[in-house]
């Protein structure tokens, strides 16, 4: 049962410190790589491992990677943490480093507890490619679409013929387009050292590699990686005693849906929706006060339905966003994915949300180097958990 006291049910929180390791092929384990990125948080905090009240591990296949599961005490012991902070494992498929973190937030925020260390950790590239597809096709509907041979590029090369076909959109004009999106992730990346892909590709680059799942192409897909990332979330009371650069968390929103089958339209992504007005409404903001965001570019598509469902476009306008610039460091709209995003900057599925709320915080902190978007004052974290099935929202604040 809580033990703080009422009238503190509903305090303001913030994140007092991030870490995070580089992203790409790891010979360390999770919990190594875990305890890497929560160290560096921790120091980043100002505080001491015996400071943390709880800990949020997320990891999604870590039986598959290592035969381990449970993990979170045993990162919670590499740690060093008190024994009366209990360590609890988080999945929501590739939300579930977000989704660790809202809940983080809102048991700080409820005075259940006062330091959280939350976040996730990933080491997808040991599998290989065919077993790596065949795990992440799990987070699919194993009843009604493992059976069809589904798989995460299936869904969104179906997404793309939708959104193609119902706004009249031609496949092969749509495709430059969404090389464009990659190419502005990967111009991104290469400005940020810890990801997994820090390189500038072109157009014709994407629109000449081999099909992964009509339309998309190889440098469509973002690539299967390792790495961990890892946030303290605080009362804000007690963060602002522990940085002069607080970032607190103005609002959260998590959505969930089942089977494709039953979401009909996947241009139309209701979940996402559902999530990001909840978010809203509590920050008492809009999409147009939003300066940057992290979202989860999975595909190309992916990035073109999700900044429509946040609000920066209408529906059926946000595909030549890229290719105009608006969504590039320095552009007219909000800057999508500073850090690279999943796309250039990898995505280790169980720390793919931790890392986008790292990005956020050093943006709002003014710390993010080369990619720093100027005057940087509200940021977004959106990801996405299987096929639309589970969607998670983090607003913060500088």
């Amino acid at each position: 049962m809580p033990t703080k006291k009422k009238e503190n049910a509903m305090r303001e929180v913030a994140v007092a410190g991030v870490g995070m390791t580089k992203f790409g092929v790891s010979e360390m384990t999770n919990v190594e790589m875990f305890t890497d990125a929560g160290l560096e948080a921790i120091r980043n905090s100002n505080i001491e491992p015996g400071d943390i009240d709880a800990l949020f591990f997320g990891n999604c296949l870590g039986d598959f990677e290592e035969g381990q599961i449970h993990m979170a005490p045993f990162a919670h012991s590499a740690l060093g943490l008190p024994m009366s902070a209990p360590a609890t494992r988080f999945e929501g498929a590739c939300a579930t480093a977000t989704v660790a973190i809202r809940h983080a937030a809102l048991l700080v925020a409820a005075g259940v507890y006062d330091v959280v260390l939350a976040g996730g950790t990933e080491r997808t590239t040991i599998m290989e490619t065919p077993m790596a597809t065949r795990t992440f096709a799990m987070g699919c509907h194993a009843q009604y679409e493992s059976p069809t041979g589904l798989t995460f590029p299936g869904v969104f090369g179906m997404a793309a013929h939708m959104y193609s076909h119902k706004y009249d959109i031609p496949l092969d004009e749509l495709k430059r387009h969404m090389a464009e999106v990659s190419v502005k992730n990967h111009f991104h990346g290469s400005m940020n050292p810890k990801a997994h892909f820090p390189k500038k590709i072109t157009v014709e680059k994407v629109l000449s590699g081999p099909m992964i799942a009509d339309p998309l192409q190889l440098l469509d897909c973002c690539p299967f990686s390792d790495g961990s990332a890892a946030v303290v979330i605080a009362s804000a009371d007690k963060v602002k005693s522990m940085t002069d650069k607080p970032v607190f968390i103005v609002g959260t929103g998590q959505a969930s849906a089942g089977p494709l089958f039953l979401q009909q339209d996947l241009t139309v992504v209701k979940t996402r929706m559902t999530s990001i007005k909840r978010a809203y409404q509590e920050a008492s903001i809009g999409p147009d006060d939003i300066d940057v965001c992290e979202l989860h570019d999975c595909f190309t598509i992916a990035e073109i339905l999700a900044i429509e469902a946040l609000g920066f476009y209408e529906f059926g306008k946000g595909y030549a966003a890229a290719t105009e610039g608006e969504t590039k460091l320095g552009g007219c709209g909000v800057t999508i994915n500073p850090s690279g995003g999943l796309k250039s900057k990898g995505h280790p599925i169980g720390a793919t949300g931790a890392a986008q709320v790292v990005e956020i915080v050093e943006q709002l902190r003014g710390e993010a180097g080369e990619r720093q978007v100027e005057g940087a004052k509200i940021g977004i974290v959106d990801t996405l958990g299987g096929d639309f099935g589970t969607i998670c929202n983090i607003i913060l604040r500088r």
